[in-house]
Formats: structure tokens, C-alpha cells, sequence
């Protein structure tokens, strides 16, 4: 495997993850996702963050490490920013071929190396600021907290200006043979650019005021190269995911895109006889829509793009006197990631009686949007009901663009 160096003491392993597990036990990766470690060598060895035994990632990681010209045995301090179990996992099989190597995190990172694995002996605990002498250079230790578990930390070392932020300014994606930012074309650059909007949307959202936080806190370092656990390692243009995340966590303060998401559920056609008429009117303003069928394509996608934008517009039938149960799920996703501000259109049909309209206000109570008129109607719309629709269509739009 192809050694991947940052500097002449630092170089990135990881391991390509092709799965049909769900991240997080959550969200569909069907691009896979990586899992980013690095080694840093002065007199001593330090390796950031580690893997877990997922698609042969301790196989890859140990070739990685060949390559590199050592193994898990020469390694000195390990070093975990963060203990989600995908970057912790293996520990306890890394602790049987390395049992001398001092494990390092911050103090609620130590906690949960005990709690989560039942390790007690060659720990340190890390304050903010904290350095750790390597002979020949050194790592300084940054508390990060809630990006996005309570005990997350960055490393930084400033002799190459390398940041290892673990899930901050991470996102989906796979990396094949290569991981630097200049590497890749403007092709893959978009995609992996949509992959880090679902990645924030999905995993990171709840948490965007200690993203801001933790962006000012490194702000003074002069970041050279941002080096995550997930994804694109940036040396080129590292204030390219910096500047994303920034914006990304503005999203949850209303700072939006001028767009439209559609998020539409229909159970025989007659909700979505109304969301075409209703995205009829949307296109005709000129307003960029994002349109997202449910359940038939997953929550991530829908969140994604509900995130960046302005409105939305909900299209669902009644279901049994209640919300189309897809779409309540969505709902329960919105709250728990925090989609805040919104200006939103709900739609759609019903069949011997309404009653989505208690459940759905219920539902949204905590989430701060401005809700237009909705409009609800028996079977199949009229054409008149359709002509409305368009016109509440253009109505969404011309504010969006306001």
C-alpha cells in the first residue's frame, strides 16, 4: 500500500470501508467512507487515532503501516481525539500486540477507555494545551468538546501546521489510492463536497455552535493541513473545508441557501399530483428545488439538503387519522438535528378524513419555523385545486428569493 506522507515526520494510513452496514447504525454509505490514522515519528512514534474491525480495516491499516516501515508494535502513544467505537474499536487488539504503548485522551475521552473497554493501566489523561515531547517535535492537545461527543479533542503539530481534528471537517466517501485535496479532480471534488454536507447534516448538525467554537479556538494556529478521520486529507487548501464547516454551522442559525427542498410521501399518486403542481410553480420563479421521495430514498439525503436551504415544502397523505408514518420519522429526524428557521408548505391528500394536521404541528413545535397556509384535499385535486397549488408554489419561491 501506497505510503501517503504529510511531512518528513508524518504520514496518513487508513483504511477504505465498502460496506452495506449503515454509519452509525444509521445512515447508508454507499460510497463507503474511510478511516483516516496517522502516524507521527520523532524519537518516539505516535499513532492518531485507530480503526475498528470493519471490511478488513486492521489488515489494511497493518499493510499501511508496513509501508510505512513499522507495525503496530513500534508504536509509542496512542492517541484517540475521539472514542466513537469507529475510531476505537480495535483497542483492545492493538492492547494485545502493543501492551507497553501509553494510551492518550482527555480526561472524559480516559473514562470511556475504561468504561467502553475495560482498560485501566497506561493511561494519560490531557488537559487544553497539553504537549507532548516526541523527540525531535511535538503534539499539542486542543479540547474540542461536543464535535461531536463530549470528549473529543484535536492534536495539533506546528512545525508542518498539521491539524488532526478526527470527525471535525470529515464526510462520506471512499478514497481508493489517494487522500490529498490536490489530488483529485473538480468532479470528485463536487462529490465528495455533497458527501461532506450529508456527513455534517447527519452526524455533526446537532452540534453547530461548538463547531463555530472549536473553528475559532484553531483559527490562530495557521492551519497548513487539516487532517480528519473521515475523508479528503487538506493539504493544499486546507481553509477549503474549514470555510465548508463554517458555513455548514451557520445553517443552524438560519443562515440558508435561497432554496427549496421537497420532501414528498405518497401512498396511490394523489399527494404527488399536487407536489408537481406545486413544483410547477417553484421552477417557474427560478428557484433552485431539491426534490426527495420518501421512504423511498433515505432520511440523509432529504436532511442534506433540508439543512442548506430556506423552505421546505412537506408533501404527505393522511394516514389513519395521523402523518404518513415515513414522514413522521423525517420530522423526528429534523428535531433531533436541529433544522431550525425554516419557512414551510405542507401539502397533501386524504381519504374519508383529515387529522395529519395535530400530529404534524406537534411534531414541529420546537423547530422554529414559519408555517405558510397548508393545503389539504379529499382524493385526487381539482384542477382548480391544482392551479392553486402551482400559484402557493410561485408564493414559496418569490419569498425565498426575497
Amino acid at each position: 500500500m501506497k505510503v501517503h506522507k504529510i511531512a518528513d515526520s508524518i504520514v496518513c494510513i487508513y483504511a477504505n470501508i465498502e460496506s452495506t452496514d449503515l454509519f452509525e447504525g444509521i445512515w447508508p454509505i454507499p460510497q463507503g467512507v474511510s478511516l483516516n490514522c496517522y502516524l507521527v515519528q520523532g524519537k518516539k512514534t505516535a499513532l492518531i487515532d485507530l480503526i475498528r474491525d470493519w471490511s478488513e480495516a486492521p489488515r489494511q491499516l497493518e499493510e499501511a503501516m508496513a509501508s510505512a516501515g513499522t507495525g503496530f508494535d513500534n508504536v509509542d502513544y496512542l492517541i484517540l481525539n475521539h472514542l466513537e467505537p469507529d475510531h476505537t474499536g480495535w483497542l483492545r487488539e492493538f492492547r494485545r500486540i502493543n501492551p507497553r504503548a501509553e494510551i492518550i485522551s482527555t480526561a472524559k475521552g480516559i473514562n470511556l477507555v475504561k468504561t467502553f473497554y475495560k482498560e485501566n493501566q497506561g493511561l494519560r489523561a490531557v488537559k487544553d494545551g497539553e504537549k507532548l515531547d516526541l523527540g525531535g517535535l511535538e503534539l499539542v492537545f486542543w479540547e474540542t468538546p461536543n464535535i461531536h461527543w463530549p470528549e473529543t479533542m484535536m492534536t495539533w503539530e506546528p512545525q508542518s501546521g498539521t491539524l488532526f481534528s478526527c470527525d471535525a471537517f470529515g464526510s462520506f466517501g471512499t478514497l481508493g489510492d489517494r487522500v490529498f485535496d490536490d489530488e483529485f479532480s473538480p468532479e470528485e471534488h463536487a462529490f465528495y463536497e455533497a458527501e461532506s454536507l450529508r456527513y455534517y447534516a447527519s452526524i455533526v448538525s446537532s452540534f453547530s455552535a461548538f463547531v463555530e467554537r472549536g473553528i475559532s479556538k484553531i483559527s490562530p494556529l495557521g492551519v497548513a493541513c487539516v487532517a480528519p478521520s473521515h475523508g479528503i486529507v487538506w493539504r493544499k487548501h486546507p481553509e477549503t473545508i474549514i470555510d465548508r464547516y463554517r458555513t455548514y454551522a451557520g445553517y443552524s442559525k438560519g443562515s440558508a441557501e435561497k432554496e427549496i427542498t421537497v420532501i414528498w410521501g405518497s401512498m396511490y399518486g394523489n399527494t404527488w399530483l399536487g407536489v408537481e403542481a406545486v413544483i410547477r410553480g417553484i421552477q417557474a420563479e427560478g428557484v433552485p428545488c431539491h426534490i426527495h421521495r420518501i421512504p423511498d430514498e433515505d432520511v440523509s439525503y432529504s436532511l442534506a439538503d433540508a439543512f442548506k436551504s430556506s423552505a421546505l415544502v412537506l408533501a404527505m397523505p393522511t394516514y389513519e387519522y395521523a402523518m404518513f408514518p415515513p414522514m413522521a420519522y423525517v420530522l423526528d429526524i429534523f428535531r433531533r438535528k436541529h433544522i431550525f428557521g425554516k419557512t414551510v408548505f405542507r401539502i397533501g391528500s386524504w381519504g374519508w378524513a383529515g387529522g395529519a394536521k395535530k400530529e404534524y404541528e406537534a411534531a414541529i413545535e420546537a423547530l422554529q419555523w414559519e408555517s405558510v397556509p397548508p393545503m389539504e384535499w379529499a382524493g385526487a385535486p381539482t384542477e382548480q385545486e391544482l392551479a392553486v397549488l402551482e400559484e402557493r408554489g410561485r408564493e414559496l419561491a418569490r419569498v425565498v428569493k426575497t
